[in-house]
């Protein structure tokens, strides 16, 4: 987690498990009041979770359904799961129509037979009475794809739905070319969701790199950012970290973030994920 006001944190190393407390952190007096304005509980308990991703959607699925059942019980009480940026497919413009599923708007209910991903995490966040930040899943509406994350509250209610809005078109030549809208639409609207923390905007990887995202999101209220991502082995190094400790330096906030793990190709020209999480302060998992 990168704090403005404490801004030693982002140099600690190793973390699955963040809590945000004033007090523990010594941040200063007047940021202790305006979290104290602004955020209903004064702790968040927060996990990232940094999976590796398969070829196998339902491998995918059942990983992810054991790794939140981990989370949720060990002796230190998760508040709020964040997993990564296409968690149930391979990261690739071909894979996109493959993986996806419909998803859910905000306040229905998924169908096991039509949203497999979105189902089991509503179940989870139900049974372990979590809220969860769920990553990214290619999603299906109509003959448009998405990449879209939802928020879902402790009760297993989607509370939030956000479509990638800045969609990852590069080529940096001799090193790596991907065009997200070879496959993908863009959304086109903030995302905003209140909960016992006090409200958190949500973006998806590339949406981290425009700064008047984040600004907007802080004028609507935000006090953490949260950015489910997957940089790569060429972006990762020179701005993943970076980029989170931007947007919380410009906007007085704090910001997590989450990314696949990194694994070996399966074959040549496969996306590598840098690999990376934020915050960075944590017992071990």
């Amino acid at each position: 987690l990168f704090a403005a006001f404490f801004s030693r944190i982002y140099m600690l190393k190793v973390l699955s498990k963040l809590h945000l407390n004033c007090r523990s952190h010594n941040i200063k007096n007047f940021a202790k009041r305006e979290m104290s304005e602004q955020v209903s509980k004064s702790m968040l308990s927060l996990a990232l979770l940094q999976l590796n991703v398969t070829d196998n959607k339902v491998l995918n699925i059942e990983h992810v359904s054991k790794a939140i059942q981990k989370s949720c019980s060990q002796s230190t009480k998760i508040e709020l799961l964040v997993l990564p940026e296409c968690w149930n497919s391979p990261y690739s413009t071909a894979s996109f129509p493959l993986y996806a599923e419909e998803v859910p708007n905000v306040n229905q209910q998924p169908q096991d037979s039509i949203s497999p991903s979105i189902y089991m995490l509503c179940q989870k966040a139900k049974a372990f009475n979590v809220w969860i930040v769920g990553g990214s899943i290619p999603e299906q509406d109509g003959s448009s794809l998405y990449n879209t994350c939802v928020i879902i509250d402790s009760n297993g209610t989607i509370v939030g739905k956000h479509r990638k809005i800045h969609l990852f078109d590069i080529d940096v030549p001799g090193k790596i070319k991907f065009k997200e809208s070879d496959a993908l639409s863009a959304g086109t609207t903030p995302t905003l969701v209140q909960t016992p923390w006090g409200p958190i905007g949500v973006g998806i990887c590339y949406d981290i790199r425009f700064p008047e995202y984040a600004m907007l999101l802080r004028q609507l209220g935000a006090k953490l950012l949260v950015y489910p991502g997957a940089f790569n082995m060429v972006t990762g190094p020179a701005h993943w970290e970076l980029l989170q400790r931007a947007r919380a330096v410009d906007n007085q906030l704090f910001v997590a973030a989450c990314s696949p793990a990194r694994v070996a190709p399966r074959k040549e020209g496969d996306y590598i994920a840098w690999g990376h999480r934020s915050p960075n302060h944590i017992i071990p998992s």
